[in-house]
């Protein structure tokens, strides 16, 4: 296959396609030999018969396409025909070979998609042969065989693909009833995402009922077929439970049907269909459980797969690769993955092996999740990698095959997670089955060993095996504390993962064991390890079966005593085990040995040795030095193997066996017996710290790669010294002087080991802080040297002693710094692995549980005083609050949900068991006796248990940290600073034993001299540590290198930049613009995920520094590159130059961020760069995002969707990811941002469906908008999961968010597809499919929210539906104002008033409900929200009516009217927002006052309704009422305007110029009606004064809080706002005193009244130019446009109407379909509409020009800004109508060709009708009311009105008759003749209904001249 592909061959391509073939048949005969086919061989036959069935089918229409060539003239024509014909024959040929190559492994999506792929090539092809005939040849006949031809070819292709589709959706039923139980699984699960949707849960549950029943029968059929009686009557009892269930359920479903809000109902029908599934599992054998583990099977054989070749791409990758940092990450992870998948495979064999065995399903699920963190890992350490690879295919392949990883590891997520919730409940027995099992392997082990037949695994040494036991024991302590914890909270799901991770734990520990057996040598260790592990296992299994039956009684305390005694015996079990170790004998038998001689330190008196004083001494100075001598040689040892370690640790106990004879030899010749006390006590110490060294000894031979122990091993050897010291000073009568030298020297020797290997940290200083503690330790040094040379010169002994001390401190102290300082500049070396912090410090833990079990016997110890039980206290409560931080720390950072548990659990118990122990020692404190004191030591246990476990738990090895790995070059750099600190302990040890004969010799000339020879070398040894110290800092090395980098890279752009501007960026050929675009968005992210880490790093992590700068700069020059060659490609310089600039400008910010980091260095105390940095941070990240945004929108619009698959993937990883600080708000505001941000999803996913058809180009920018969206959703829902009322309705809300993002995954990826080829219509078919997925998994998560909280939701829902109340009632305003809101039939006022005054009563007692809602349960709250918003509606209703009523004769009171119920709506949206805030929230709580002040404003609105109502037919008082209406409206604006809520949007300073001038009229409106009284003015002030304060009011907030204005002039704005709006309120209060008692004093008031208004309106306007700045300019005189504009605007709305008149409804097959008439109808009024809109637009027009001939608006801009204004509200009036028409066109179109909803339709026609009724209020405001034009404009607007009204009419019939028809599914079995019959009777009587329904309907509508309906105006619509 290999020869025929290369690229020089000339063999015809059908040799390749041969041999391709053969390829495949031969690895199909492979997989089937090694037993590995994973494809049933029917299927596969079935596969191979249909592919060449479409093969047979295209050789016919090549024959066809033949006889159309012979028969063409044309030549051209001809050449094109034998050139389709061949296409064809050739893509038919290589869909045959493809299928042979892939159908062994089909079950690999992969193939699957390759199959797909080449199915489409064949259609393309089809499609291309027939319209190449066509254009050939007009010949009927021929043209007729090549189309039936093409068509047999489409059917076989067809039935190809659904053969693929149905294995790929896993289709393939198990069992015998597979099928009907599948259905019954799948609607199941819609049934519990619907919760809280009750409509959906009942329509479900309808075909649930018709698919058990299937189910049922099928069953029965069987029992009646089967022979074996006993058989029959299981499948009969099988059959009745069914049965029986499925009654329960339809029962439920009734009661929910009945009371659709109610969750209880919702409730019980879920847990019917839990019943249900249960009883179809048992009745069908397991089938559901068995599809269940069927899925996860496959998504685990997919996942292995797919991680397999991502490790063989990431390995050939690695040649190429320029990151070494990013590099060894990947090698990591893939070690780690690689270690997993065989588990993972294993665990698919013993599944597939054993389909009914639990253990082998449950082992199955458990590698599944252990696969998917590392799995997930490698992913983005892939991603990490790829930018950095400079080979361009190894690059695309990791790449690829990281994202078929992430996809299949998202399945696998989803399968596993399934399958454990049905199998999870058997964790428990299967845990116990694990160890039994282990028991018996360990049985057989220990037989082989006896027998001398046990061998070692490959791969098994002593050393590994004994490591990996001392690692396991840690796992099992950790587990089996877990198990513990778990079980006394009793939840029994979280006990039977404990007790599998046990089990597995155990299972390591086994295997182990068995290896040390089969390694070690001696017999006798041989047989030790394997019979203790043998009892631990036996042990743990005990432990099982009692958790088990505590299980069975939570909470009782006898179950819990035995638990614990258990798990004692487990733990000592485990040491035993340990200890059993070769090598761990040894220093069992040293820590023996100093054991056993330290008895004698106990006896009473210690008799003399008869040696004399001298001897004694030297004596002991001499084992002293032994003793110290084997300290060290420990410490050495322990980095050596085990056989050194036992050899150190024998010597060091029979060393410090003579170390202690000698000791108290010299305590028997003490004088005094306090001197005797004295040395005993200083023996005692040095037993003690010899033994913790054997302990620390031992622990390190267990475990050698733990980081901290080897720190502690070397401080356990200090403390030995120290303690020697101590003995020696006390016990040796020397000259002054020496024994402080002596001591000296053994503290220099015992440090000199720091500095041979630093590969750990010595402490944990930072490396600024190691270069002060040598300058520190210096100065001290250089004081004591000074002080040795004087006094030993003038022999102050006792000085010189001090000096001596205080120089062997410094230089300790210069040692551990120097060594801390060069191991950190070796880790940060960039291509040393820094070592990785673990979860916890286990040694914190250890220390922390030594210090509160020291200070708890103390306590309890009777010799304690008071003072020492307060001390006592105080160390306890330290060290348990410290832990409590640690585990509080721990559990946000892990993944792992169940340490997260036990972390917060533990600490828990640790902080009450210290509470009770504090109240017990404050009671003793008080009283101090016997009883408390007792009380006391009770209080103790608990606590030392709970730390005990705490410890236990935090030992397990996944906490552990991960030590550095320093490189060779890493080691150069340490290697000065430890050249120089060693120089300085030599010449120091040198200096003090010179010193020492100086002091007993002080006249020895020579000795003076090599005195100050070695105090000069000390000197300079010191300060070249400094030097090298500050030359080798962190990190500086690499910031230069990383400079220089970017340097060079901005270069590079530059150059090209040149380039582009003179036209020579010459376009690179051999790479798609995808795979460009691919590499930029890649290193974008990782540069964008870097940003953080380098900036810590710069404050205060210097070792980091130099890693993640170099790590940044790798991925620079690959961005450079990509963007280089992105802008060659592309045509248009401007964006040539954008992306560019981008890619410039974050090189330049990256650049800039270096210099600081430099600077900075991570050094904490360099406080004046820390603003610089932050500074720096900040623009990188715009940068990032900049560039970030200009990338996703270029890949949108080129339709490549790769990069926000990874996005939404990315999105979905991160909900996961449990690691997230604490939240900042409540449930309510995620739900409220989560319901916005769904609903947002399905707009656009709509969006797609429709663009699909009109303009694919279109599909890139709304998947991305899709992708934004999605993941803003998921980061909310993040929050939203931990602010649930429980742990359940969060991981719902999780799982259905996580749901959605694959389908999104999927309806991008078609989008893409699509885009790239708009004519795919299989591609269109599956668009159309994964939008369908999408919007319902959309309400699969409001389903979920709505669980959350269903009351809070149903505020959520209200007050969107009363914020579309209002708008239609703005509308509404319009008409009215326009005086065209017209009566019906002759009724009157009075008709309407009582049904207002019922209506509004009930508002108010809605209101109390909501109010009292907000304190009780979700449920009354959501009826509560419910019936106010159907009053609401109502309301708006009936006034609306009664305002019709009053006749369009008195516009004003109608408008009065309609405003108070406005008012109310507003009010009414207000309350169910305070509600919903304020809902759960206590009575105290700020919400809760807001909520009752909202409720004031809404009754205080209600009865200005009412008494409104009551005043509309008193001519004498409504003008009164509306005024008094009006001030209160005002009022409530104002309180709102003073409030310090932002306002949703900000406007211009034009804009609210605009709208100053309203008053100025309003004003000289007011003081008219003042003094004319007469009520229609008044009433007409009302309105104008309204509207003109309310739209001030708006703009001027708007404008103040524009970004651009500074505060001084938005607190002028506000200021003035305010006044203008107060002095406005006491001009109208006024005329309101004045229409109640005329008077002539009165009315000469109201000039000082508008003054003050006017005075107040200059401010504002002076205010608002202030805003504006200098560049103040008059709006430009629009006038002149304004005709153009509509003209424009009808031309549009014609070219809409000519595009509806090709429209024709998609021909349907003939069924029985109400909805037929609905789409002629569609047509018909969208029609009309268009043709309406284009004459009022027309209309418009004329009247335009109407006023400019008659000299009312200026062609001249005489009052240019008012006429302006005017002109700029005609223009954008008619431009509104304009668009209007073309959406509705667009969603007509939509709507006939079945994509778009019913809803969409509406809202379009309504916003026709919406947006003419603002046209014709723009005409009417100059026009003649009289003239011609203006009443043909009435005419338009009307039949415009009347259009819309049609359409909506008709839409909403067919949107509730669609309702009605949804949830029925009829079955029909028919027979052939009948059936037609009855279809054409049917037929026949429809047409005769739809007749009678047009008649009645024509009626109707010449009844009810025109009613128009509301429209839900944007928002922009709103403020006009």
């Amino acid at each position: 296959m290999l020869k025929t592909a290369q690229p020089a061959n000339t063999e015809p391509r059908q040799n390749l396609l041969q041999a391709a073939g053969n390829v495949g048949q031969a690895s199909g005969e492979l997989l089937s030999h090694i037993g590995e086919t994973d494809t049933d061989p029917q299927f596969q036959d079935m596969l191979m018969h249909l592919a060449k069935a479409v093969a047979n089918a295209a050789a016919a229409l090549v024959l066809k396409a033949k006889n159309v060539a012979q028969k063409t003239e044309d030549s051209a024509q001809q050449n094109r025909v034998i050139a389709a014909a061949t296409q064809c024959a050739l893509s038919t040929s290589q869909l045959v070979a493809c299928t042979r190559v892939v159908a062994p492994t089909i079950s690999s999506p992969v193939c699957q998609e390759q199959l797909i792929e080449a199915g489409k090539l064949v259609a393309k092809s089809v499609e291309g042969c027939v319209e190449a005939s066509h254009r050939a040849t007009g010949d009927e006949g021929l043209l007729k065989q090549v189309g039936q031809a093409a068509t047999g070819v489409t059917q076989a292709l067809n039935e190809l693909l659904q053969h693929i589709k149905q294995y790929a959706s896993g289709g393939h039923p198990i069992g015998r009833h597979g099928e009907a139980t599948d259905r019954i699984l799948d609607v199941t699960e819609n049934i519990f995402s619907s919760m809280g949707d009750a409509g959906e849960m009942v329509r479900q549950a309808r075909i649930l009922a018709q698919a058990t029943s299937d189910l049922v029968n099928a069953i029965k059929m069987d029992a009646e077929g089967e022979s074996d009686l006993e058989n029959s009557r299981k499948l009969l009892s099988a059959a009745k439970l069914l049965a029986d269930a499925t009654a329960r359920m339809v029962e439920a479903a009734k009661g929910a049907a009945a009371n659709p809000d109610s969750e209880e109902q919702q409730q019980k029908l879920r847990e019917a269909a839990e019943g249900l599934r249960m009883a179809t599992n048992a009745a069908a054998q397991n089938a559901i459980k068995k599809r269940l583990i069927n899925k996860l099977e496959n998504a685990a054989k997919q996942a292995a797969a797919a991680a397999t070749q991502t490790i063989a791409a990431a390995q050939h990758a690695a040649s190429s690769n320029k990151n070494q940092a990013a590099q060894q990450q990947l090698v990591q992870s893939c070690k780690v993955v690689a270690d997993q998948i065989p588990q993972l495979v294993q665990g698919v064999r013993g599944s597939q092996a054993q389909p009914d065995s639990p253990s082998a399903q449950l082992a199955l699920i458990g590698a599944s999740q252990n696969f998917m963190q590392p799995g997930a890992k490698m992913v983005t350490a892939c991603k990490a990698t790829v930018p950095t690879i400079s080979d361009q295919a190894s690059a695309m392949q990791l790449s690829q095959c990281a994202k078929n990883l992430a996809s299949a590891l998202a399945e696998l997520r989803t399968a596993a997670q399934k399958a454990q919730d049905a199998c999870g409940q058997l964790e428990i027995d299967n845990a116990l089955n694990m160890v039994r099992d282990l028991e018996k392997d360990i049985q057989e082990a220990k037989a082989a060993a006896r027998e001398g037949k046990l061998q070692p695994l490959p791969g098994d040494t002593l050393g590994k095996c004994s490591q990996d036991l001392g690692t396991s024991t840690k796992a099992v302590t950790s587990g089996i504390a877990q198990l513990l914890s778990e079980t006394t909270q009793g939840d029994e799901n979280y006990i039977g993962i404990s007790a599998r991770d046990v089990a597995q734990t155990l299972k390591s520990l086994a295997s182990a064991a068995r290896g040390v057996a089969a390694t070690t040598d001696d017999p006798a260790a041989r047989g030790a390890v394997l019979d203790c592990a043998g009892d631990v296992l036996d042990k743990s299994a005990n432990l099982i079966e009692e958790t088990k039956r505590a299980i069975v009684k939570p909470g009782d305390a006898e179950s819990q005593q035995r638990l614990a005694q258990v798990a004692k015996a487990v733990s000592q079990a485990l040491n035993r085990c340990v200890n059993s170790l070769p090598g761990q004998r040894d220093v069992d038998n040293a820590i023996r040995t100093v054991g056993e001689s330290s008895k004698s330190l106990l006896a009473e008196s210690f008799p003399s040795s008869g040696r004399s004083f001298q001897e004694l001494q030297a004596q002991l100075n001499e084992v002293a030095a032994e003793l110290n001598q084997s300290a060290n040689e420990v410490v050495q040892a322990s980095r050596g193997t085990t056989q050194d370690l036992s050899r150190a640790t024998s010597k060091f106990g029979q060393d410090f066996s003579q170390f202690l004879k000698a000791g108290v030899d010299m305590a028997g010749t003490s004088q005094s017996k306090e001197d005797q006390t004295q040395v005993v006590s200083n023996l005692k110490t040095i037993s003690m710290s010899s033994s913790k060294l054997l302990l620390a000894a031992k622990a390190l031979s267990t475990d050698p790669s733990s980081p901290n122990l080897k720190n502690q091993l070397a401080a356990a050897a200090r403390a030995v010294t120290d303690s020697i010291n101590q003995l020696i000073t006390m016990c040796t009568q020397q000259a002054p002087g020496q024994k402080e030298c002596d001591n000296a020297l053994r503290e220099l020797q015992s440090v000199k080991g720091m500095l041979e290997n630093p590969t750990e940290a010595v402490n944990d200083l930072s490396f600024f802080e190691c270069i002060d503690s040598v300058m520190e330790n210096s100065k001290v040094l250089g004081e004591s040297m000074a002080g040795i040379s004087h006094n030993a010169k003038n022999s102050n002994l006792p000085e010189f002693g001090d000096s001596v001390s205080g120089g062997s401190k410094a230089l300790c102290g210069l040692t551990e710094a120097a060594a801390q300082a060069a191991y950190l500049v070796g880790v940060s070396d960039p291509n040393s692995s820094a070592g990785q912090k673990g979860l916890v410090d286990p040694t914190q833990f250890a220390r922390a549980n030594q210090a509160i079990q020291m200070a708890c016997q103390n306590l309890v110890d009777p010799a304690c005083t008071q003072s020492q039980v307060l001390s006592a206290a105080t160390i306890v409560a330290k060290h348990t609050s410290a832990l409590c931080n640690a585990c509080r720390l721990a559990s946000s950072k892990t993944s792992n949900p169940i340490a997260k548990r036990q972390f917060v659990q533990s600490a828990k118990e640790v902080a009450n068991t210290t509470a009770n122990l504090v109240k017990s020692i404050k009671a003793l404190d008080g009283a101090f006796n016997q009883e408390n004191r007792e009380k006391c030591r009770s209080a103790t246990g608990p606590l030392i248990e709970a730390v005990d476990n705490l410890t236990a738990f935090a030992s397990n090895p996944e906490f552990a940290s991960i030590p550095a790995q320093i490189s060779p070059e890493g080691r150069a750099a340490m290697e000065p600073i430890l050249a120089a600190a060693q120089t300085m302990l030599e010449s120091s040890t040198g200096l003090i034993q010179t010193a020492r004969s100086l002091a007993v010799n002080p006249k020895d000339p020579p000795k003076w001299s090599v005195l100050a020879g070695h105090s000069r070398t000390v000197s300079d040894s010191i300060k070249k540590l400094i030097t090298n110290m500050r030359e080798k800092a962190p990190g500086q090395r690499e910031c230069d290198d990383a400079i220089e980098v970017l340097n060079g890279c901005i270069r590079k752009v530059d150059h090209a930049s040149l380039a582009a501007i003179s036209q020579q960026l010459t376009p690179r050929e051999d790479i798609s613009m995808e795979t460009l675009h691919e590499q930029m968005a890649a290193s974008v992210h990782e540069i964008s995920n870097l940003i953080d880490p380098v900036a810590i790093a710069a404050r205060s992590e210097a070792s980091q520094l130099g890693h993640k700068v170099s790590q940044m700069a790798s991925y620079f020059e690959p961005l450079i590159m990509a963007a280089i060659d992105t802008a060659s490609k592309i045509l248009t310089s401007q964006q040539q130059m954008a992306v560019l600039d981008q890619t410039k400008t974050l090189a330049e910010s990256a650049l800039q961020m270096l210099y600081t980091a430099k600077e900075a260095g991570g050094n904490p105390k360099a406080a004046h760069m820390q603003d610089a940095l932050e500074e720096s941070v900040q623009m990188m990240k715009e940068a990032v995002d900049d560039l970030g945004a200009t990338l996703a929108e270029a890949a949108g619009a080129a339709g490549a969707v790769g990069g926000m698959v990874d996005s939404i993937n990315d999105a979905i990883n991160k909900m996961e990811d449990t690691t997230v600080q604490e939240p900042d708000g409540t449930f309510v505001d995620y739900q409220t941002t989560m319901v916005k941000t769904a609903k947002a999803i399905a707009v656009t996913v709509q969006e797609m469906v429709t663009k699909s058809n009109t303009n694919p180009d279109d599909l890139g920018g709304l998947a991305n908008q899709l992708t934004n969206n999605f993941g803003n959703l998921a980061n909310e829902a993040k929050y939203a999961a931990l602010t649930a009322e429980n742990d359940d309705i969060g991981s719902h809300i999780k799982k259905q968010v996580g749901e959605l993002g694959f389908s999104c995954t999927g309806l991008v990826t078609k989008a893409g597809a699509l885009q790239c080829s708009p004519n795919d219509s299989f591609t269109k078919k599956e668009l159309i499919e994964s939008a369908r997925r999408v919007s319902e998994k959309v309400s699969h998560v409001l389903a979920s929210l709505q669980a959350g909280n269903r009351g809070t939701q149903a505020c959520i829902t209200a007050a969107s539906a009363v914020s579309g109340i209002i708008a239609d009632l703005d509308t509404t305003i319009m008409f009215a104002t326009a005086g065209t809101l017209n009566r019906e039939n002759a009724e009157t006022f009075a008709d309407h008033r009582e049904c207002i005054l019922k209506t509004a009563k009930a508002l108010v007692e809605d209101t109390k409900l909501l109010v009292s809602g907000a304190g009780a349960s979700q449920e009354k709250l959501a009826q509560a929200a419910q019936s106010s918003v159907s009053t609401i509606t109502k309301l708006a209703d009936v006034v609306k009516l009664g305002a019709a009523s009053l006749g369009s004769e008195d516009p004003e009171t109608q408008v009065v009217l309609i405003n108070a119920v406005k008012d109310v709506a507003k009010a009414l949206g207000n309350l169910i927002s305070a509600t919903k805030a304020a809902a759960g929230k206590p009575h105290d709580d700020p919400s809760m006052l807001q909520l009752k002040s909202s409720a004031k404003v809404m009754v205080t609105n209600v009865t200005s309704l009412l008494k409104t109502v009551k005043a509309v037919e008193d001519e004498a008082t409504k003008g009164t009422r509306a005024l008094e209406a009006t001030i209160e409206h005002i009022k409530q604006e104002l309180t709102v305007f003073c409030s310090s809520d932002p306002p949703p949007k900000t406007t211009t300073p034009e804009e609210f110029i605009r709208m100053t001038k309203g008053i100025t009229v309003a004003t000289a409106k007011a003081v008219a009606a003042g003094n004319s009284c007469r009520q229609e003015d008044i009433i007409a002030t009302a309105n104008l004064s309204r509207r003109a304060i309310a739209d001030m009011l708006h703009s001027c907030k708007e404008a103040a809080h524009h970004q651009d204005v500074g505060m001084e002039v938005q607190m002028r704005a506000l200021r003035y706002g305010k006044e203008c709006a107060t002095g406005y309120l006491g001009l109208l209060e006024h005329v309101l005193v004045i229409i109640q008692k005329p008077t002539h004093d009165l009315k000469q008031q109201l000039a000082s009244y508008s003054k003050r208004v006017a005075g107040s309106v200059t401010e504002l306007i002076q205010a608002a130019e202030a805003m504006k700045g200098t560049e103040w300019v008059d709006p430009e005189d629009p006038t002149v446009i304004a005709e153009n504009e509509l003209l424009g605007a009808a031309a549009a709305i014609e070219a809409a109407a000519k595009k509806l008149e090709q429209l024709r409804p998609r021909t349907k097959p003939k069924e029985a379909d109400e909805s037929l008439n609905f789409e002629e109808q569609i047509l018909e009024a969208a029609k009309s509409i268009a043709a309406a809109t284009s004459a009022l637009v027309k209309a418009a027009s004329a009247a335009q020009r109407e006023l400019v001939a008659q000299g009312k608006v200026g062609a001249i801009p005489a009052n240019a800004v008012d006429d302006g204004q005017w002109s700029q509200g005609l223009i954008s009036a008619a431009r509104m109508v304009a668009a209007a028409t073309n959406n509705l066109c667009e969603a007509a179109n939509s709507a006939v060709q079945g994509h778009a909803s019913e809803e969409k339709l509406i809202s379009s026609a309504k916003q026709v009708a919406a947006s003419t009724a603002q046209l014709l209020v723009a005409c009417k405001v100059k026009a003649d009311q009289d003239s011609q034009t203006m009443k043909r404009l009435q005419a338009a607007g009307n039949a415009v009105k009347r259009a819309s009204d049609n359409l909506v009419k008709a839409a909403q019939k067919a949107a509730f008759d669609a309702q009605d028809d949804h949830a029925v599914v009829v079955k029909s079995k028919m027979v052939g003749g009948i059936a037609q019959i009855i279809a054409a009777q049917e037929e026949m009587l429809r047409k005769e209904k739809e007749l009678e329904e047009a008649r009645k309907k024509l009626a109707m509508i010449r009844q009810q001249q025109y009613k128009f309906l509301p429209s839900e105006l944007r928002e922009d619509g709103q403020e006009q």
